[in-house]
């Protein structure tokens, strides 16, 4: 090579090595937390829609949906629950109830620590209580 050619050729190289770096700018920034509001947005959008799908799928009604997520996008749960509604129809799907009678325990809280606690039966002469529908959770 010249070494006429070679100062020339610097910058496109410089900036040919810096390339791979400049491509995970997403990452790094979802790593560091920095703010995103188009991706929160969309994530906001994808969680209300997964919400509201479920939600038909279940057979609750929209109402019902509202009120077990009130943190969620009600236009985004809305297009969801929309969504899901037209797709059973097309397909004439039948709902599917929610097989949970409670809620699962996470390790570390008190019911985790005596399983006999969650599975005991009610006691012999007591009536039986039919289970309370657990409710959706995000």
């Amino acid at each position: 090579m010249h070494r006429r050619t070679l100062p020339k050729l610097l910058p496109t190289l410089a900036l040919l090595a810096l390339l791979p770096l400049a491509t995970g700018c997403d990452q790094i920034a979802e790593l560091l937390e920095l703010p995103n509001p188009e991706r929160d947005a969309a994530r906001m959008e994808a969680e209300g829609r997964a919400i509201g799908s479920g939600c038909r799928h279940s057979g609750r009604s929209l109402e019902d949906c509202y009120t077990l997520n009130p943190s969620a996008d009600k236009a985004a749960v809305f297009a969801g629950w929309r969504d899901m509604n037209d797709y059973m129809l097309e397909r004439k799907l039948e709902v599917v109830p929610a097989q949970l009678t409670q809620l699962p325990t996470l390790p570390g809280t008190p019911a985790a620590a005596d399983p006999s606690a969650a599975t005991a039966s009610p006691a012999a002469g007591s009536p039986a209580q039919p289970p309370a529908q657990a409710p959706a959770t995000r």
